[in-house]
């Protein structure tokens, strides 16, 4: 086994626990892998290991990846955090979610060049919830008419929201802010939007992600190791560890 799909395992055992800590179906929690800076071949380790879902950050490193992975057809792109407008096609044209939208711009651009004869992009809406003013993400105040201009745009589908808290050991402020999260999910369903998605959750606190409700998770270092040093030098795309 390699040492790839050996972490895949334990990672898929810690979401085990913790969903079945928290009284849900571990089935309802799915694993997104998060392999920016990582080379293709680890994409195709992870891949043979049985993992299908893989985020990326950096829109050129995507669209090389896709190309380079083109024979593994089960392989699905999202992309996660803040993207650039001169980016979007290649978002548009390669993925099948995207994470990281917080203004309506790029959620319009994603629409207009999404190609028709792929289905419509699925949408994660990127909430502050922690209020940092060099975080990416909507206010929470103004979410939920983002949502609303969003959920009317064609080819795409909204499916929920996303949020990266402030980095932090304590718990119980984890626990707070992907609650925010939740509860700003089951406003936007109240309000008449089909979402069903909480993007929430990385590889240091994917437990209190689930406690709270996630049902994607986002894991890239416990599953591929640590960052090679463009994460921690290049932040034209809002890079963020997972």
């Amino acid at each position: 086994m390699s040492p790839i799909a050996a972490n895949l395992n334990a990672v898929r055992a810690r979401i085990a626990a913790a969903a079945q800590s928290a009284g849900r179906d571990p089935h309802s929690i799915r694993l997104l892998a998060v392999s920016k800076t990582w080379p293709a071949s680890d994409v195709s380790a992870a891949f043979e290991a049985g993992q299908y879902a893989f985020g990326e950050n950096y829109a050129d490193e995507l669209g090389a990846k896709a190309a380079e992975l083109a024979h593994f057809p089960l392989i699905e792109w999202h992309f996660i955090g803040a993207l650039q407008s001169n980016k979007t096609r290649v978002v548009a044209e390669n993925c099948a979610w995207a994470h990281g939208i917080g203004r309506l711009k790029i959620a319009e651009r994603l629409s207009a060049q999404r190609p028709e004869n792929l289905p419509p992009l699925q949408i994660c809406l990127q909430v502050n919830v922690s209020g940092e003013a060099s975080k990416s993400g909507v206010p929470i105040e103004e979410a939920v008419p983002l949502a609303h201009a969003v959920a009317a745009l064609p080819r795409l589908v909204l499916r929920g929201l996303m949020c990266i808290p402030e980095p932090t050991g304590d718990v119980a402020l984890l626990r707070r802010r992907f609650a925010l999260l939740r509860e700003l999910n089951e406003q936007l369903k109240s309000a008449g939007l089909a979402v069903d998605t909480l993007s929430m959750g990385m590889s240091h606190d994917l437990e209190a992600a689930i406690a709270e409700g996630a049902t994607i998770v986002r894991v890239g270092t416990a599953i591929f190791g640590s960052r090679p040093s463009r994460a921690q030098t290049d932040h034209t795309e809002g890079v963020v560890s997972q």
